[in-house]
């Protein structure tokens, strides 16, 4: 007779992993322990000295769903209703985009800008399309005693934030409005700094994107038209007229829209002066553009 197979920790991640491995995901072996670690309610790290333990039948059911829906393209983040961002843990669900370690360059480019001018005075940014919040909650852990607006069209997106501001106990400085950029806002709001992470792949790029993010993210937040600049074509001249002189907008770029996106900004007479931050794949990543 066959002996049964013991379904333990380190027999579960093994299985999945391989299981995983021949479906095709990126990172078998991450997917496998942040799921199992969802499903045993522990954190990952604890699942490397529990190897031996086996877990309940209705845990191993749990997990089993899990990597069910992870077969069929679910995101990781979206199972499990978080990912860290900046070494901090952010909500996500399918209103907004998952956050990505590309974004955090953004962050590090405006706390570079505020370390560099050390600017007297409460600081005013605004995050436009601020999603699940996370650059404005980041500038807010991050630069004492600033003042954020984040601003976003979709008012689902904006809960989100909500939550993970209050998650994060910077809520109080932290406004939320609902609008098309910052179309929604008076003349005489002026800020400091603006940050922005925009939809800018063109339509046509769609069929091209990962399963798990054509057919679960918001298309809302990734698509910004034929061409992928036209959301920045909208936000440059919006952003020039809401920034203080010598202040800065610190917008995330795509490889493929950064040309564009530059020779705009070089063509505009409101900035003196701009450059790119290039991310760890030596890849243009974030526009940095100084007010005049």
């Amino acid at each position: 007779m066959a002996t049964e197979v013991e379904w333990t920790i380190g027999k579960l991640l093994e299985w999945t992993t391989d299981y995983f491995q021949q479906y095709g995901a990126d990172s078998p072996r991450l997917d496998a322990e942040v799921l199992l670690a969802e499903a045993v309610r522990c954190q990952r790290i604890q699942l490397y000295t529990s190897f031996g333990e086996t877990p309940d039948p209705t845990t191993r059911s749990a997990f089993r769903e899990l990597v069910r829906r992870r077969c069929d393209g679910t995101p990781v983040a979206y199972l499990i209703g978080r990912r860290e961002f900046f070494s901090l843990s952010f909500r996500t669900n399918p209103d907004v985009l998952i956050p990505r370690p590309e974004t955090e360059f953004v962050v590090v480019a405006l706390l570079d800008l505020v370390k560099k001018h050390q600017p007297t005075g409460d600081l005013q940014i605004a995050d436009v399309g601020t999603g699940s919040g996370i650059l404005a909650i980041c500038a807010a852990r991050h630069i004492p005693g600033c003042q954020v607006v984040a601003t976003d069209i979709s008012a689902r997106a904006l809960k989100v934030a909500r939550a993970n501001a209050i998650d994060h106990q910077v809520d109080d400085r932290i406004q939320l409005v609902e609008g098309d950029l910052l179309s929604g806002f008076p003349a005489k709001s002026q800020f400091d700094y603006i940050v922005s992470n925009p939809p800018y792949v063109a339509q046509s790029e769609l069929e091209t994107l990962a399963r798990e993010i054509r057919d679960f993210e918001p298309q809302q937040a990734l698509i910004a038209g034929p061409l992928g600049s036209e959301i920045y074509q909208r936000l440059l001249p919006q952003a020039a007229e809401r920034l203080r002189p010598g202040g800065a907008l610190i917008i995330e770029i795509g490889p493929a829209v950064h040309q564009a996106v530059l020779t705009l900004v070089n063509h505009s007479d409101q900035f003196t002066e701009s450059y790119i931050v290039k991310d760890l794949a030596n890849l243009p990543r974030v526009i940095v553009a100084k007010k005049a």
